[in-house]
């Protein structure tokens, strides 16, 4: 019979990336390292974004949120996935689990929308670059974040609300280092399918809901593009949207993919998932960063009025 409420189901174990204490170690040393490097390299973003004026404006605005939400995204599993790495038994409390399930889709939901709303402000700028200023005005761009922030609220609740109510018998092994729902649901002896349709559906209106903006307003950017007869101007006009562009990519493809195919436990699955929790979190600040001239001068005269401050 199901145990309805959770009652007796307490906690559940987790399989994690390997068994072998050898391999552990060295997966520990590697996600500490790009957990550090996930934690510096945003940290730095939103510091130096705060502290020049130069970077005082609607694309660095978006880029500050999406810093804090990459922090705060890769916080929701890789600590627990280190600790792991160092533990024999890999175990996690249904309230964490849920907790997990929840910050997850809270974090990732909001990114999708914020690198939607990104996208329309490359559009402003290269479709529209006399009316940007007015376009893009403060109050809109806040307005915009806070639109990001409660449509991924409201996503998260509904799909939190999918797991709180299912019950579980006696399989407590997820197949995963975290708690996904796809290998999260197959645990329940609750008729899930209904779940699932739901889950899917969330899926696909919150994932497309943010993705045909971004299709749609690159459209239009590779079409102004294209008529843009200056060489130089077309180079410009390309690499302002190209790091945003190589955002996207990461964070939609595999992490979309992941939700939408059935779980099977494979590497394929932890791949997947390492990728849009662990790994873009990391890349993000490089990737708006290593071809910024304006990220890299903001970084040196950050640092110049850093040594100048300690020195003086």
């Amino acid at each position: 019979m199901a145990l309805r409420n959770h009652s007796t189901i307490t906690e559940f174990v987790l399989t994690g990336l390997s068994d072998d204490p050898r391999i552990e170690a060295l997966l520990f040393v590697l996600f500490l390292v790009i957990y550090l490097l996930t934690m510096m390299g945003n940290l730095t973003m939103l510091l130096v974004i705060r502290a020049d004026s130069h970077l005082h404006t609607p694309m660095y605005f978006f880029l500050s949120n999406l810093s804090f939400l990459d922090l705060c995204f890769s916080s929701v599993t890789v600590p627990k996935l280190l600790k792991d790495l160092l533990s024999e038994k890999k175990t996690i409390s249904l309230e964490g689990c849920l907790a997990q399930v929840f910050f997850v889709f809270f974090s990732s939901g909001t990114e999708a929308c914020l690198l939607s709303v990104m996208a329309y402000d490359r559009y402003a700028a290269i479709c529209h670059p006399l009316h940007y200023g007015q376009v893009m005005s403060n109050r809109l761009c806040v307005r915009l974040v806070l639109i990001s922030w409660g449509l991924a609220s409201l996503n998260a609740v509904i799909i939190e609300l999918l797991a709180i109510n299912l019950d579980f018998c006696d399989a407590q092994t997820i197949h995963h280092y975290t708690c996904e729902l796809p290998s999260f649901f197959p645990l329940s002896c609750s008729d899930i399918s209904i779940n699932n349709s739901i889950l899917i559906c969330s899926i696909l209106l919150h994932g497309s809901g943010n993705f045909l903006p971004i299709i749609f307003s690159y459209a239009h950017i590779v079409s102004t593009i294209l008529n843009i007869t200056s060489t130089t101007g077309r180079s410009k006009a390309f690499s302002t949207c190209s790091s945003h562009l190589i955002a996207v990519i990461l964070f939609f493809g595999l992490g979309m993919l992941r939700y939408l195919m059935p779980s099977s436990g494979s590497f394929l699955d932890l791949l997947s998932s390492l990728q849009y929790s662990v790994i873009t979190p990391m890349l993000n600040p490089l990737i708006y960063s290593f071809k910024n001239k304006e990220v890299k001068g903001a970084v040196k005269r950050t640092l110049g009025k850093y040594l100048h401050y300690c020195t003086g």
